[in-house]
């Protein structure tokens, strides 16, 4: 497990690097947000059960991905890909597999990408290679799927159909913020990939405010 770990702090190493090199440069901060989790040994071993993998390093290697996850959130859909190209150029980083589930989300609505990809660690016997799944999103997308979680395992999984529907409303309320948002950030900006994070602030508080209101709105009478 402490591979693993390790295997974050190297990835979560170059994504700061990469946030320091654009703030410097191009005065632009395309990552808003990274969080990180290694799997607890529980999680694991019940994951293990679930696909059948024998205790081996090798085979966990092998058959789990997502023992070491690192979330990226941006701040528009191009930055997502932005960043995924930034990091996977890196000579070091192996790509395992790509999901785009922004071009093509889950019938529920989730959007996002997911990549796994092999970082090797330093260790005194020797370099070691470690799986790392990344997820990158918009910070539309992540609020949607956090809500989408909490509803999710609350039901156990079985979600109620008018909640269900209204999860579907709001992936649609979410993917239009996103595009309201890029819009509006070319329209002052242009596409040059430049911009002045304190211009947007309140614009980007008053439209995630709608987006509460209207998500409040779907749910509400529903559940009553």
């Amino acid at each position: 497990m402490m591979e693993y770990q390790f295997a974050v702090d190297e990835v979560l190493t170059k994504v700061n690097i990469l946030r320091d090199e654009f703030i410097h440069l191009h005065r632009y901060n395309p990552i808003e947000h990274v969080s990180s989790r290694v799997k607890t040994t529980t999680s694991l071993v019940a994951k293990m059960a679930r696909k059948h993998t024998p205790p081996e390093a090798d085979a966990i290697r092998a058959q789990i991905t997502d023992i070491a996850g690192i979330r990226i959130t941006c701040s528009f859909i191009a930055d997502t890909y932005r960043v995924l190209e930034t990091l996977v150029s890196q000579d070091d980083i192996r790509v395992i597999q790509v999901k785009d589930y922004i071009a093509n989300p889950k019938p529920n609505g989730y959007k996002s990408i997911h990549a796994i990809i092999d970082i090797p660690v330093f260790l005194s016997t020797g370099a070691v290679h470690v799986p790392v799944e990344l997820q990158i999103r918009t910070i539309a997308m992540d609020f949607w799927a956090s809500l989408e979680h909490k509803i999710h395992y609350k039901f156990d999984g079985e979600v109620p159909d008018h909640l269900a529907e209204s999860l579907s409303d709001a992936a649609v309320i979410a993917e239009q913020l996103d595009h309201r948002m890029e819009n509006l950030h070319r329209e002052v900006h242009g596409s040059a990939g430049t911009r002045d994070d304190s211009a947007l602030e309140d614009v980007e508080d008053a439209m995630i405010t709608q987006l509460w209101r209207q998500l409040a709105g779907n749910a509400g009478p529903q559940q009553a």
